[in-house]
């Protein structure tokens, strides 16, 4: 289970960071910018959560870097915890409703977590166009669990 837990994570991601240049280049939609995450992760460190906004908070060091980590780091650990939560709780092998319904509930990181701690608020609600930012979180988390699911048929 552990390395399949990695494999489908490690795949979820790519395939969540392929759908974000979909986003990005073909839709013209802003995605997220992993140095502001490394930079508020660097930061939580320091014993600072809260940023209002994290863009006009100094800069660190490889933060760019940081936040890819992270990201990567965040997919795997939700691969694992998917498969762990199947099989190992629940007994059942994954399929697409439940790759789909956990893709939702992986968006309670950024809505009541992670955005807070950038300054956006809660679900997004001070950004500029809150709805939108919801829209594509929403995309890009079913675009992992998509992807998430597809690797573990593949793996399997």
């Amino acid at each position: 289970m552990l390395v399949s837990g990695l494999v489908i994570g490690v795949i979820g991601t790519l395939g969540m960071d392929l759908w974000a240049l979909v986003v990005k280049y073909a839709l013209r939609l802003p995605v997220s910018d992993w140095a502001m995450i490394g930079r508020w992760v660097a930061y939580l460190f320091r014993g600072r959560y809260r940023h209002s906004p994290i863009s006009a908070t100094p800069a660190v060091k490889h933060e760019l870097a940081l936040g890819w980590v992270v990201h990567y780091l965040t997919g795997i650990s939700y691969g694992l915890l998917y498969l762990f939560i199947l099989e190992s709780i629940l007994g059942v092998a994954p399929n697409l409703g439940s790759a789909l319904l956990f893709g939702l509930a992986t968006l309670a990181a950024p809505w009541l977590v992670m955005q807070p701690g950038l300054g956006l608020g809660l679900f997004a609600a001070k950004a500029p166009k809150p709805w939108l930012i919801r829209a594509i979180n929403l995309s890009m988390h079913l675009a992992f669990a998509l992807a998430m699911y597809l690797a573990w048929l593949l793996w399997l």
